[in-house]
This record gives structure tokens, sequence and C-alpha cells, in this order.
């Protein structure tokens, strides 16, 4: 792994080749957030299996995913896929065949790491940055389409955080609703509020939400208190999921990228 560290944080991050094993279809492998550790109180981080054990689909710390817009030729009775961050998969077998290859570049209190791919016409140019700025931790993603065929963006983080010590888990800047839930409710203070704690299970819940400004979150942390998140971006879909190790939201990024278009976009992490 590769680390960035300062006074108060250490952010582990996951070395795309060294920690081959830890990956699979679903995370991207260049600026995989595995765990960030505050020098006081211990990690600050979790995942759906987290201490236990550890598997490749459910991940840990702060992994993001482009798998959800694998691009192939839609006409070809074929499985294999480029998917952006990872590399050419097996859709069928749910399988790595070929994973993309990064350049790292790590400085004080950066890191760096490019990728370029290439699959059936496709093509593009993928960035991504992790930052550690005293207590805030960027993530940030540049895609470029170097190809000769547009493409389809659909993106999101998925942070995982320890479950509070009270049921109100985090509030948006956005105004959020959702259908009667057996595990969720909104709280009188605009917090969402775990219903039934503790859980036994996982419960995944999608928003209804209106907005017309980038993201900001605050969220619920049983050493912390309180921690903030601040994305560059609209979000297009917003779902929410949890289980008895952790909770985590998904503010989803979707586009059509064109031929020698680039887009970039950053989440801040204030802990």
């Amino acid at each position: 792994m590769y680390t960035l560290k300062n006074e108060s944080l250490e952010v582990a991050v996951l070395d795309p080749l060294a920690d081959q094993e830890r990956f699979g279809t679903r995370y991207c492998t260049g600026g995989y957030i595995f765990q960030i550790t505050d020098s006081d109180i211990g990690p600050l981080l979790t995942g759906p299996t987290y201490p236990d054990s550890f598997n490749t689909f459910d991940g840990q710390g702060i992994p993001d995913a482009f798998n959800l817009s694998p691009l192939r030729d839609q006409k070809a009775d074929d499985p294999l896929a480029l998917i952006i961050g990872v590399g050419v998969c097996d859709l069928k077998q749910n399988q790595v065949e070929e994973f993309c290859v990064w350049e790292v570049e790590q400085r004080d209190d950066a890191m760096r790491m490019l990728t370029r791919q290439t699959f059936q016409g496709y093509g593009l140019e993928l960035k991504r940055t992790v930052g550690l700025y005293e207590r805030t931790v960027r993530s940030q993603v540049r895609l470029r389409n170097s190809g000769r065929a547009p493409f389809g963006l659909r993106w999101f983080p998925h942070p995982f955080f320890p479950q509070p010590k009270t049921d109100e888990l985090c509030r948006f800047n956005i105004p959020v609703s959702f259908p009667e839930s057996q595990a969720y409710e909104l709280a009188d203070s605009g917090f969402i509020r775990r219903k039934g704690w503790p859980w036994t299970e996982g419960y995944y819940q999608a928003l209804n939400f209106s907005a017309n400004m980038p993201l900001s979150i605050v969220q619920k942390h049983p050493q912390l208190g309180l921690l903030a998140a601040t994305c560059s971006y609209v979000p297009t879909f917003f779902p929410i999921w949890g289980n008895p190790n952790t909770f985590s939201w998904e503010p989803f990024l979707e586009r059509l990228i064109a031929p020698g278009q680039e887009m970039s976009w950053w989440i801040d992490y204030d802990f």
C-alpha cells in the first residue's frame, strides 16, 4: 500500500499492482482508499465485513466504482467488456481477465495514478488523485475519451463508515424523501435515522431528491461525532445502504462522454 501522512491522519491507498488480490470487477483499482487512521483515535473507516474478513465485492474504506457502465459491443455475443479503472473483464464469469496498468506518482501530500485503456474502439485516459490536506482527504477523478466512440459513464463512491452510537446517520443540503421503510426514517432534525436497531442484515434504500447544486453531507461517526463530505457534482441517483458493521451513501454521477471530451470531479472528506 501507499500512504499519505501528516500529524493528524494517515491515508492508506491500495497499490494497483502489489495489492491486486484485493481487487475484483467492482471497484476502481487506482485511488482506492483502504483506510484512514486518526493519530489519536485509530481507524476511522470500516466495511460490510470489517474487521472479521474481506472480499473484493464488499470492499473496505472508500472505494469507488465504474462497473455499472461496462464498455463493449452490445451486438456481439461476447462476455468480455472494458470496465473503467479495472481492465478487461469477463462479465459472465465475473472475473478480471487483464488488469489496467497504472503510472503512479507519490508526493508528500498526494498520490496521482494514471491509466490508459483501449478496447473494441473505445479509448480513455483516467487520472486518479488522492490528496491529504490537514484533516481533509480529497478523492479526484479526471476522465478523457480518447477513442472513436462515445461512452456512458455511471460512477459512484461507496464510503464505509462505522455505525454511530445514536440512531441518527446522515443529513444532506438537499431535500430527500423515501417510502416507508423497516430500516430508515426521517427525524425532525433532518437526519436520516435508523429503525429497528440492532440490525442482523443489510438494508438498501434509494432516496427521492431534488437537487440543483452540488451535494454536501454531514455524517455521524462514533469516535469523531461528526464528519462532512462535499461533492463537486449534482447526483443523478442517490441510494443509502447499511448493515450491522457499516453505513454508506452512494451519490451517482452519470454522463455521456463524447470522443475528445474530458471531465473531472471530486469529493472532499473532512475528518
